[in-house]
């Protein structure tokens, strides 16, 4: 996984793209719908804005004590994140996350959001990793 695509982790994901003038409970809808924590922001090109999470909506609105049907994503959003090229590898996406303190990455390219990744995509696959060394050491020492 560390050395796998970005642009192949996110073959299999369905980009859940948000506009900036939606309200967060139409956004919350969206990911609850889809079961995501993260959407990204995006204009109507597809240009990336920002990056809204169900992190956002605990911190920025319910605990704010805004309304989240008259709260805009674009006044709650992480506004021009860190985005990792679809090129990159999984390694150098989740040291992104590690300097940045964040558990979602937009994927974009010349601008436009292409997906996310997020941590959970890397510690399902690293856990599988460990399995399979695991039992490679253990037919190791069987023989």
């Amino acid at each position: 996984m560390r050395n796998r695509r970005i642009k192949d982790i996110i073959a299999r994901q369905e980009l859940l793209a948000v506009g900036p003038d939606q309200t967060a409970r139409e956004a919350a809808r969206q990911m609850v719908a889809r079961n995501v924590a993260a959407a990204v922001v995006a204009d109507a090109d597809g240009r990336l804005l920002g990056i809204f999470t169900e992190r956002d909506m605990l911190r920025r609105v319910v605990a704010a004590g805004l309304d989240p049907d008259r709260t805009k994503v674009s006044q709650v959003m992480t506004a021009k994140p860190h985005a990792v090229a679809p090129d990159a590898t999984g390694l150098e996406a989740m040291r992104v996350m590690q300097e940045r303190h964040v558990r979602h990455l937009p994927v974009a390219a010349d601008g436009r959001a292409l997906g996310i990744v997020s941590i959970r995509d890397f510690l399902g696959a690293e856990a599988d990793e460990v399995r399979r060394e695991q039992e490679n050491r253990e037919r190791l020492w069987e023989a």
